[in-house]
């Protein structure tokens, strides 16, 4: 296995800054030497000068859909990890509303064995909750599934948990995180029926904020909450998008004595209500994209702790399916190979500091699903490594977008960070806007 040396970068981990090198030997980062230390070389080492680069580990997206199996039309495992390598994700957990829906654990095997084959990026992909799959998901282990999801809203592929004695049920009695979309559907359903009856099928864009309203996050995320607090379930809500929802949760606490954690994704962090007269359907996503001053909420929420994690909800879908009316264009996008450029824009403008992007995108996501050896730059961990250039401008294009629905809500955006260089279990995936497609990820594991 090659070996590596990386010299003369800015080392960015566990909020501190040093300028340094890092050797990567046997797929693990074996030793990290600070500047004007003697580096010793191995003879069959390759030497990467990253002088003007930082180096951070690897992001750790928690949140996607790949839509596979079922839905590959749109994208698979095998493009949409390399769109997440290209943007310096090295590990995903993706969601269960594929087709057939994985809600039992033969099918959530045949997800692993797939990826097992054809990813870029390591995995783990979440078993999917139902009204009566309590059997199944007492059964998965938690040292090898990154958790449970409960669509207490239906989203895209519905699997809508509405029954409370199932919800009883599954916070009292699973030993996994459980990951929560939290809509209040009834509020959803009397919204829509109020704007269906004004517009017909032709609702514009602009009141998806109104329909998937900011009271049916609250009403939803707040049962989650009443329903973790009651059995001592480990929580993790998925992409906030309202500031009020933000009271719910402790910023207090150290991260890793959190019973209750929350994420929040780069759209609802970019983007606002008055966005959708550009954009459209390309940005509609569930949950809906709110207010200037919920966007803004969020960002103070992750500079301050009370947001936990920064991911991407990457949801890819065809520009036909999207260009449909209202209620027929399905929500999500794709997001994962833009996510860290967009979150390092933030760090230009003073806004979020380079250590706290990595806290949120690489460290937050390590502690709080318990990953094995991941999301760190330490000595014996994974070399799952990312080396960008904060001050190297390119623009989002056609020619460049990796995904395999071949468009992004960026387009025509300029980033002013570029990565240069992704490493997934000490090997060199990614180099200057050239893939290597082997070898490939691994099964993440977790320490529970």
């Amino acid at each position: 296995m090659t070996s590596y040396c990386i010299q003369h970068a800015l080392i960015i981990n566990e909020g501190v800054r040093f300028n340094g090198s890092l050797l990567i030997s046997r797929g693990r980062i074996e030793r990290i030497f600070r500047e004007g230390e003697s580096v010793p070389m191995p003879d069959d080492a390759i030497i990467i000068d990253a002088a003007g680069k930082i180096l951070m580990p690897g992001v750790i997206d928690d949140q996607v859909h790949f839509r596979e199996p079922g839905l590959t039309h749109k994208g698979d495992i095998y493009t949409e990890s390399r769109a997440a390598v290209a943007g310096g994700v090295t590990s995903y957990m993706d969601m269960p509303n594929t087709l057939p829906q994985a809600i039992n654990r033969t099918l959530l095997e045949e997800k692993y064995a797939r990826a097992e084959k054809v990813s870029a990026a390591n995995y783990s992909f979440y078993l999917g909750a139902t009204n009566n799959n309590l059997e199944e998901i007492l059964l998965t282990d938690p040292a090898t599934v990154c958790g449970i999801k409960i669509f207490m809203g239906a989203s895209t592929g519905n699997m809508l948990v509405d029954d409370r004695t199932a919800l009883e049920d599954i916070f009292s009695r699973s030993a996994l995180l459980i990951a929560v979309h939290c809509e209040d559907e009834a509020t959803i359903r009397r919204n829509a029926a109020l704007f269906r009856e004004k517009y017909g099928e032709d609702v514009p864009v602009e009141f998806h904020p109104a329909i998937r309203s900011a009271e049916a996050c609250f009403i939803s995320s707040s049962l989650a909450v009443e329903l973790a607090k009651k059995h001592d379930a480990r929580l993790h809500i998925l992409h906030l998008s309202t500031g009020k929802e933000l009271q719910l949760f402790d910023h207090t606490s150290p991260r890793t004595s959190k019973r209750i954690t929350a994420e929040v994704c780069v759209h609802h962090l970019l983007f606002n209500d008055k966005d959708y007269s550009r954009l459209g359907n390309l940005i509609k996503w569930n949950p809906a994209i709110k207010s200037e001053e919920d966007r803004a909420a969020l960002v103070t929420a992750v500079a301050d702790g009370t947001l936990d994690i920064v991911a991407t909800d990457h949801a890819p879908h065809t520009l036909e399916e999207k260009m449909n009316t209202y209620f027929k264009a399905p929500s999500g996008g794709p997001l994962i190979q833009h996510s860290l450029p967009a979150m390092l824009d933030f760090t230009r403008q003073g806004i979020l500091s380079p250590e706290l992007i990595v806290d949120r995108m690489c460290h937050a996501p390590a502690d709080i699903f318990g990953i094995e050896k991941r999301g760190y730059i330490r000595e014996g961990y994974y070399a799952d490594l990312v080396l960008a250039d904060l001050d190297d401008p390119w623009t989002v294009q056609g020619s460049n977008i990796l995904y395999k629905c071949g468009w992004s809500p960026f387009e025509g955006k300029t980033f002013h960070a570029r990565i240069s260089h992704t490493f997934v279990n000490g090997n060199l995936v990614y180099e200057n806007g050239r893939l290597h497609d082997t070898p490939l990820g691994m099964r993440l594991l977790f320490n529970r």
